[in-house]
């Protein structure tokens, strides 16, 4: 395959993954924009389920991250019925942890709500807005793992168009439940949880058609779901270091100060927004490399990987540039205060300059991740809080403030931990021992 070939294949595959990855923050974003409307009350009740829905989803990504390589490689060794199959799997041990999910977290809804000690009539808005969202965790994890299945038959197109649909269905939906029927807030947990289930049906209509082109099996497999689950509780791992280190910095922080927190917010909300471009790399990479591995072609593996790479190089060299030349504006744009802006702008050059070393990370994320090497990434996930969460407790210890203490917050998190993961990451790849995986 020729350089620009590859590189029309890499784009084919990131553009659409990079529109349907807006698509799922979108939700919450329309239900804060119609929910805010009733009132400051629903809208932090929102903010409290929100916060309890994003944990548990986030913990759950994993299901189309393991599902993706594995579909990608049988499907790549000229294996398209397995490939399919693997997929189906994929999404029936998605229905049955969405559902010990939504029965779990419907009745220990009011429970989780008194965790973030909110006053009695936020807390209720909050529960009547868990409960029914609850129930929609089965649907939202049937979509992770369908989006692995068709990601691994190289197409992104299909969940491009069917999360617009679902974002428009919605907002729609919103409207008519919250101030159609006079729902109030649960109305806007009953249209998320109706939209959800309707891609759930459009995928399900996706997915049979597969099925029947590729001769494959709807029926759950046991030994597939076993595989499945093997390489899902890897990478569940996996997230929980992920989540563990975004929480502990969190905590310092807070710790820090007020006006800290508000300023590392702002960081790490433009460090979240350029994620979203290098996540669809990492997608284009899992893909990519998962087939080329299942096709048993190392030198196009190699090129796949030099390739992904260099895009994710130049896209944070691109996006750095960005970020510091906006950087003494950024703050204002978010809190309209000039203090908080030359706060906020050290950590803002900081961001700037790890921006290349992100982007090398997250495409080297999914190199090993299309490999299916979820073992390795568990682990190595344990590995970087090693030399991480000392800096943060040096950095509390020392009580430092002030933009002193948000620059050498931004420092552990982009310099130290990033760093970790490059050299976990890059040990891993430079030592070939990815390629050689069974599938």
């Amino acid at each position: 395959m020729a350089t620009r070939s590859l590189n029309r294949e890499i784009l084919r595959l990131a553009v659409p993954a990079l529109g349907a990855l807006i698509a799922e923050p979108a939700f919450l974003i329309v239900d804060a924009a119609l929910v805010g409307h009733l009132g400051t009350t629903p809208l932090a009740g929102l903010g409290i389920a929100g916060a309890v829905l994003q944990t548990i989803v986030g913990l759950m990504v994993f299901l189309a991250y393991s599902t993706t390589p594995a579909v990608a490689r049988r499907f790549g060794a000229g294996r398209p019925g397995e490939a399919v199959s693997v997929g189906i799997n994929g999404m029936w041990l998605a229905l049955a942890l969405g559902s010990v999910l939504a029965v779990l977290g419907a009745v220990s809804s009011p429970w989780l709500v008194s965790l973030f000690g909110a006053g009695e009539a936020v807390a209720a808005q909050a529960n009547d807005y868990l409960v029914i969202s609850m129930w929609g965790l089965p649907a939202m994890l049937i979509v992770f793992a369908a989006t692995g299945l068709l990601r691994g038959m190289q197409d992104t197109v299909t969940p491009l168009w069917i999360a617009g649909l679902g974002f428009g269905a919605n907002a729609l939906l919103n409207v008519l439940f919250i101030y159609g029927f006079g729902w109030g807030i649960a109305g806007s947990a009953a249209g998320t949880v109706t939209a959800q289930w309707g891609m759930v049906g459009a995928y399900a209509l996706v997915v049979r058609r597969l099925a029947t082109r590729h001769s494959a099996s709807l029926r759950a497999q046991r030994e597939g779901l076993r595989s499945t689950a093997r390489s899902g509780g890897w990478l569940f791992l996996r997230t929980v270091s992920l989540r563990i280190a975004l929480l502990a910095t969190v905590a310092v922080a807070t710790g820090v100060g007020t006006a800290e927190l508000a300023g590392w917010q702002i960081v790490f909300t433009i460090f979240s927004a350029a994620a979203f471009a290098l996540d669809a790399l990492a997608i284009a990479a899992q893909a990519l490399i998962g087939k080329e591995i299942g096709a048993g072609d190392p030198q196009q593996v190699r090129r796949v990987l030099a390739r992904t790479v260099a895009w994710g190089v130049w896209f944070g060299v691109l996006v750095g540039a960005v970020i510091a030349a906006l950087s003494g504006v950024l703050g204002i744009v978010f809190t309209g205060d000039a203090e908080v802006a030359a706060l906020v702008q050290p950590a803002l050059l900081v961001l700037a300059v790890a921006q290349p070393i992100a982007g090398m990370v997250f495409v080297l994320d999914g190199v090993l991740m299309g490999a299916d090497d979820a073992r390795y990434l568990a682990i190595a996930g344990g590995l970087n809080l090693v030399p991480f969460l000392p800096c943060l407790w040096i950095i509390a210890a020392l009580g430092l403030d002030g933009t002193a203490g948000l620059i050498w917050l931004a420092v552990a998190f982009f310099g130290v931990y990033l760093l970790a993961r490059l050299a976990t990451l890059g040990w891993r790849v430079r030592s070939g021992r990815w390629t050689t995986i069974d599938a």
